[in-house]
């Protein structure tokens, strides 16, 4: 994984409070010893019936499909701490969630694999999320060095925190590469170790 700088993509509308883990990758899917192929279960419960069929969700509407930029309301990723939530967005395409706010814990799950969560005013975002309904086709571009939203020619400011954009920008959010990156370190760290 490399430095995250910028992620660019159509967006999904899903303008809802406190959409929690369960929500996002329901339980009965996380049976799984890798991530492989979780994204095919990303919303699972919200998309489809028990016997398949699809439902009424954003995720399944032709228009949405190739959508990589999630928009939601408050505590986006609350509930329990599972990891395979943000897992299950990265690999059915998501790159960013625009938020007003977020779970922590899902906040920093979603960071160590590069997973952008921006928090901005509801205001702003249902101001981008009516531009996407009247054109789906319109690009969210996030500039995470300049923490702005671009979206049909008008600038938004988002946060997140300084040290979370720092080692986005740096590429050094993935924590078991970066301490792969320092082995020598922890090698020489651990021969100073009393026991």
């Amino acid at each position: 994984m490399g430095p995250v700088k910028t992620v660019a993509g159509r967006g999904l509308p899903l303008i809802i409070d406190d959409i929690d883990t369960d929500r996002i990758v329901p339980a009965r899917f996380l049976r799984c010893v890798t991530f492989d192929g979780i994204g095919k279960f990303a919303f699972y419960d919200e998309r489809y019936y028990s016997d398949g069929t699809p439902k009424n969700f954003p995720m399944n509407e032709p228009v949405y499909e190739g959508a990589s930029v999630i928009l939601a309301g408050k505590n986006f990723g609350c509930g329990s701490s599972r990891e395979h939530a943000p897992q299950s967005l990265r690999r059915a395409g998501f790159n960013a969630v625009i938020a007003e706010s977020f779970a922590e814990i899902f906040f920093g799950n979603s960071l160590t694999i590069g997973l952008v969560c921006a928090t901005m005013p509801g205001s702003a975002i249902a101001e981008i999320s009516n531009g996407l309904k009247e054109n789906t086709e319109s690009e969210i571009i996030l500039s995470v060095d300049a923490c702005t939203v671009e979206f049909r020619g008008k600038k938004y400011p988002f946060r997140i925190p300084e040290t979370a954009r720092n080692a986005l920008i740096n590429g050094s959010y993935d924590l078991l590469a970066e301490l792969l990156r320092n082995n020598k370190k922890v090698t020489e760290a651990a021969k100073m170790l009393p026991y």
